[in-house]
């Protein structure tokens, strides 16, 4: 039993080695099976791998042999594109230092000529030279027969000489003024008589009236003696208390006050009617009533002056000027009022400034203002120009206004358009028909100068004063007088009128210059 038991044992261990061998011997097959799977797997891998890497090198070949090519072929075209800019700059500058080479050319030929005219030139300054020398004998010469045949110094054949250069240099600049004159007036005078045209088209005034008297209506004769009073003192202290002269006469029903005042006179009207309506006339009462209408007049100025102020739409006026620009109503200048002539410059100046493109509230105000002077006292120094400019400055007013008034008569210089204007519109409102009148005398003396003013100059035939004094006429000798000597003849004749009358507007000198012929048929 127990040996069956160790034949078991050991067949079995033999077995299990036999088994383990057996074992061992499959294992190293499959192993052996393995490995060499594996061998061909890892050299088909290899040969794929070689053949993608043999694929990808050739790839990489092609792509650089076509980014060589695409190279190669921008290379080539740039290369080409430089050629041809090279050979264009080539040929431009042998272009450009052919024609250097031709101006270096042209330079030495004309340095040559330069040397030649040099060298011309010297010679003939030596023969000017020598020829100066000769006329310098000659006119010594000729100057000293020249001085025994004439018996003239050198310095009167200058002065002499001088004269005759200085009168054909003014006939000279009067060709050239009268040029300039008819150019300006072609191009500015069609704009500006449109501009005035319109202007007076759009401004209606009125006529001068009488103003240095007024006349006063009784209701019977039987008043005068009234107004007269015991021994005249009635119209003594009338007289007194107004200042104004009380003229009764032979006229029916009526007494006449004079005074050079028109304010005085127009407080003696109204102070005067009162008591005729009132019918007590003796020295007390007429100082009362003398005085309740200058009260009245003081109301009535103040009144005016902020009714033209408001006509003529200006504002912020000081309550002094107002009150002087009331006065005017009562103020007359060749019987024409003044304060109806500066409210019509005042829309003249206004119209004209507005078709100018300019300010016209400004250019109204310096018109409404430019005879301001002509309000205060009469007693007071100096022309109205220079009295109102002083009282405009007095109450602070615009530059513009200031120079308007002081300017308008070309006392002093003009500084802006609306001095200009202010000229312009001042003329036009007293020049035009029925705004202004003198008395006969006066205005016979005017024209009287006007005429000898004109017949006081060199060459002039005749003068005769038309159109009332606005225009003067100058018929010239014409074999004296030339053309351009008329222009300058003009020119002088207006320059003396300025400067010796007084006159209201302008005054138009026309010269008149004719040829006449005549024959006599036998």
């Amino acid at each position: 039993m127990g040996e069956n038991l160790i034949y078991i044992a050991a067949s079995g261990l033999i077995i299990g080695i036999i088994s383990f061998f057996i074992a061992k011997s499959l294992a190293k097959k499959a192993a052996s099976k393995e490995v060499e799977d594996a061998s061909e797997k890892a050299k088909q891998l290899i040969s794929d791998a070689e053949n993608r890497a043999a694929i990808k090198s050739k790839e990489a070949f092609l792509e650089a042999k076509e980014e060589r090519l695409k190279l190669k072929s921008e290379f080539e075209v740039e290369t080409e594109a430089t050629r041809k800019e090279l050979d264009s700059l080539d040929r431009n500058l042998k272009d450009e230092e052919r024609t250097l080479n031709k101006k270096i050319e042209l330079v030495e030929s004309r340095e040559k000529d330069v040397r030649s005219s040099e060298d011309n030139l010297h010679a003939r300054e030596k023969g000017v030279e020598i020829r100066e020398n000769e006329l310098k004998d000659i006119i010594a010469t000729q100057n000293d027969k020249l001085q025994k045949i004439a018996q003239m110094s050198p310095e009167e054949a200058k002065k002499q000489l001088m004269e005759n250069m200085i009168g054909e240099a003014r006939i000279e600049a009067a060709s050239h003024i009268k040029e300039i004159r008819d150019q300006a007036e072609r191009d500015a005078n069609k704009e500006a008589k449109e501009i005035i045209t319109l202007a007076i088209n759009r401004c209606a005034s009125d006529h001068a009236v009488e103003t240095t008297v007024s006349v006063v209506n009784l209701p019977g004769d039987e008043m005068k003696g009234r107004i007269i009073g015991r021994e005249g003192r009635n119209i003594r202290s009338f007289e007194t208390a107004t200042g104004v002269d009380v003229i009764v006469d032979d006229t029916p029903e009526a007494v006449i006050l004079s005074g050079f005042d028109p304010v005085r006179r127009e407080v003696a009207r109204i102070a005067l009617e009162k008591l005729i309506t009132d019918g007590r006339i003796h020295p007390t009462r007429i100082e009362e009533v003398v005085e309740k209408a200058r009260e009245e007049i003081e109301v009535i100025i103040q009144e005016a002056g902020e009714q033209a102020c408001f006509d003529l739409g200006i504002h912020g006026l000081n309550r002094d000027l107002i009150n002087m620009l009331g006065k005017l109503k009562y103020r007359t200048s060749y019987g024409q009022n003044v304060l109806e002539h500066s409210k019509e410059v005042s829309m003249l100046c206004g119209l004209m400034a507005a078709e100018l493109g300019l300010d016209d509230a400004m250019a109204k105000r310096c018109a409404l203002l430019h005879d301001i002077g002509k309000a205060i006292d009469r007693e007071t120094e100096g022309t109205h120009t220079q009295i109102g400019a002083d009282f405009l400055r007095r109450v602070h007013e615009h530059e513009n206004v200031i120079n308007a008034a002081e300017s308008h008569h070309n006392d002093v210089p003009m500084i802006s358009p609306y001095s200009v204007l202010v000229q312009a519109a001042d003329s036009i409102s007293g020049a035009r028909p029925g705004a202004r009148r003198e008395s006969l005398e006066s205005y016979i003396k005017r024209l009287t100068k006007l005429e000898e003013i004109a017949d006081s100059f060199k060459g002039v035939s005749k003068a005769y004063a038309i159109q009332a004094g606005r225009e003067i006429r100058v018929i010239v000798e014409n074999d004296k007088i030339d053309d351009l000597a008329s222009t300058i003849l003009a020119a002088d004749i207006a320059e003396k009128i300025e400067a010796d009358m007084q006159y209201p507007g302008q005054i138009k000198v026309t010269v008149i210059r004719e040829t006449r012929s005549t024959e006599y048929a036998k």
